[in-house]
């Protein structure tokens, strides 16, 4: 079978026949990843993107047109590709930025020893939670377990442990005031469920 010929390649590919992807991969996957690498300058990316317009292109094989040229439509993929990833990770690195230039304005509008302070307050305000809260609360965000870990770990269902997790966030945003969010982002990081 001649898959060299355009036609012939798109109607056995839209029929799933395996050889004709076969073939697709061994004529195309060197060319669009070097297309690629002049897209993204960066030779994991390139295949990432490569490999997602080739399985693509598998999934959605029904749907290739026999009038169009297998070779522009790849390439025309691998570009739309780039495009999306592009995006996306724009869109990741403005929500970093964000996050990094709040945290500048809270580090600026305070001097060092201030943020040490705001650090001690938190610590001191813990060890004043109720006792059963107090250890809900740091097995949760100091030693990063589940709420699932820790109910099995306290014997306790994993409703409590969320009513006492809710609990100490609700005291601890009383005593900390208006610059809550950001104490407890640097404190404990990122990945703070329940800063409402």
């Amino acid at each position: 079978m001649n898959f060299n010929n355009n036609d012939v390649l798109i109607e056995n590919l839209k029929n799933g026949n395996e050889k004709a992807y076969m073939f697709l991969l061994e004529t195309y996957h060197r060319r669009l990843h070097a297309y690629a690498q002049t897209l993204i300058n960066d030779p994991d990316q390139a295949h990432d993107i490569v490999q997602n317009v080739l399985l693509k292109t598998w999934k959605s094989r029904k749907k290739l047109k026999n009038q169009f040229s297998i070779q522009s439509f790849l390439y025309k993929s691998v570009y739309n590709e780039f495009i999306n990833n592009y995006q996306k990770n724009k869109a990741m690195m403005l929500l970093q930025q964000k996050y990094l230039e709040s945290l500048g304005e809270v580090l600026e509008e305070t001097d060092e020893n201030i943020m040490e302070r705001m650090i001690t307050v938190v610590n001191t305000e813990i060890k004043n939670l109720p006792p059963k809260c107090q250890k809900v609360f740091i097995l949760s965000k100091k030693e990063g377990l589940t709420n699932v870990e820790i109910s099995e770990h306290l014997n306790v269902s994993i409703k409590t442990v969320e009513a006492q997790i809710t609990k100490a966030f609700t005291i601890l945003r009383k005593k900390l005031g208006a610059q809550y969010k950001m104490i407890m982002l640097i404190v404990f990081g990122s990945e703070i469920k329940g800063l409402a």
